[in-house]
């Protein structure tokens, strides 16, 4: 696989990062060129350019903001479109371009290993490629479990074929966490079905909790009795997991106790678990809802906003600031309150790099999402707590909303866009495609103490 552009020689001197950030904004292109043909529209419908654009940027940043009715919008040919994108957005375009360049053959070079690493949030290029043959594999065996699940279940609500488009769109929907409905009411129809809404939970926290998890998980799952006692998982599917377990439980828990005297009052023990769960584990990124979430107080709706700003792990189909990210500051802001100066995790020591990175990218996603929250409360006629839902929901690619997207104006359509694209990509991609090349100073000014606090 040779990315060499002969015919736009710039292109060999940009960083992955830029690279990365130009693929996506491409497969933006192609989506919206594809989501406007005629042929994916329902008889009489016509899209604006605005409404084209938005809904590409959230289908390959698998968002599921919609400012259209997908169901009433998309003809079949156009819901096969839309899972497709959803699909290239959620196991990342060097994933899908690696395989189709290894099925025709082709060598992976370095450059192309350099992209693949940065694509999946690699650290090194030992086994990247062997990383993609497996994430694929993985996503492809889940997805056609889950297809087949869903599409046989629900021969009870549809006929055949109506049940299995359902099927095929909801695991897609579901497991790259698009958020994306073909049934016009996202999961509301099987709010009392809780086998639905047990697939649907297994299939977003797939998608959300990591490739590299579920790639170590399928490791031990199927590896010989002799060989258990010599896996040892990695320390980022160790935090990742207990990070986004422990989100999903402190979220039931916290959901429970706040709607408890309000939407709760009138619910029996079981509805109150499920309705509970799934909107815990839906704002890890899923988009997904068993219910109409403004029917919640204004004090969920902020705690269900910062759960979606923490978003779901690195190297998934979720956006955010990702769980490790959160998970490093809490422990640094507790390690460095008990006077210590070395973060450990798991009897490992972390790297200072990591922690400046985390750091660097809680700030930068806290004033980002700061400032289109200024800026929406100036253009748009909504309340402040509508508006900060719609902005993390944005960034942490989750797409839930309150039932505003669709009267934004044109102006906080674009900025949801460039959430949902920075969500995609990630703040650390998107802040090293300025970056250049490192300059050794060979000298240093005399240090000086600041007051701090």
């Amino acid at each position: 696989m040779r990315v060499r552009f002969n015919n736009f020689h710039w292109l060999n001197e940009l960083s992955p990062f830029q690279l990365i950030a130009m693929f996506y904004l491409f497969a933006v292109t192609v989506a919206s060129i594809l989501i406007s043909l005629p042929i994916a529209h329902q008889p009489g419908v016509s899209l604006s350019f605005i409404d084209i654009l938005f809904t590409a940027v959230s289908a390959v940043s698998v968002t599921g903001l919609t400012v259209v009715p997908t169901a009433e919008t998309f003809s079949t040919t156009g819901i096969f479109i839309l899972a497709f994108v959803l699909q290239l957005g959620g196991i990342g375009i060097m994933t899908l371009g690696t395989v189709i360049w290894l099925a025709l053959g082709k060598k992976i070079g370095l450059k192309e290993r350099r992209l693949i690493m940065t694509d999946q949030n690699q650290s090194t290029f030992s086994g990247v490629v062997r990383l993609i043959k497996q994430i694929l594999l993985v996503v492809l065996l889940i997805e056609l479990l889950g297809f087949l699940t869903l599409g046989t279940y629900f021969l009870q609500y549809f006929d055949p074929g109506e049940a299995y488009l359902q099927g095929f769109f909801g695991t897609i929907s579901a497991m790259t966490n698009g958020g994306f409905d073909i049934t016009g009411q996202s999961l509301i129809p099987f709010k009392d079905d809780y086998f639905v809404q047990f697939i649907n939970i297994i299939l977003i926290v797939a998608g959300a909790i990591g490739f590299p998890v579920l790639i170590e998980v399928k490791q031990f799952l199927f590896s010989n009795y002799s060989d258990l006692r010599t896996i040892r998982f990695s320390l980022f599917a160790k935090l990742t997991s207990f990070t986004f377990f422990a989100l999903v439980v402190v979220g039931f828990f916290v959901i429970i106790i706040l709607e408890f005297n309000h939407f709760f009052s009138d619910k029996s023990w079981h509805e109150i678990f499920f309705y509970a769960l799934f909107q815990s584990v839906t704002t890890r990124s899923g988009g997904l809802s068993t219910m109409d979430v403004s029917q919640f107080t204004e004090q969920t709706h902020l705690f269900m906003s910062s759960l979606m700003f923490i978003g779901a792990s690195p190297s998934s189909v979720g956006g955010g600031i990702r769980t490790t990210t959160f998970a490093l500051v809490i422990i640094f802001i507790l390690t460095f309150s008990r006077g210590f100066t070395r973060i450990r995790i798991f009897r490992r020591e972390i790297h200072n790099e990591d922690l400046n990175k985390a750091v660097v990218v809680t700030m930068m996603a806290f004033l980002t999402c700061f400032v289109a929250v200024v800026a929406l409360t100036i253009t748009e006629p909504f309340d402040l707590v509508e508006i900060v839902f719609e902005i993390c929901s944005a960034f942490g690619t989750v797409g839930l909303s309150l039932g505003i997207t669709s009267g934004l104006t044109p102006f906080g359509k674009i900025v949801l866009m460039a959430l949902m694209f920075l969500g995609r990509i990630g703040i650390l991609t998107f802040l090293f495609t300025f970056k250049t090349d490192k300059k050794t100073n060979n000298y240093h000014y005399p240090k000086e103490r600041i007051i701090i606090g």
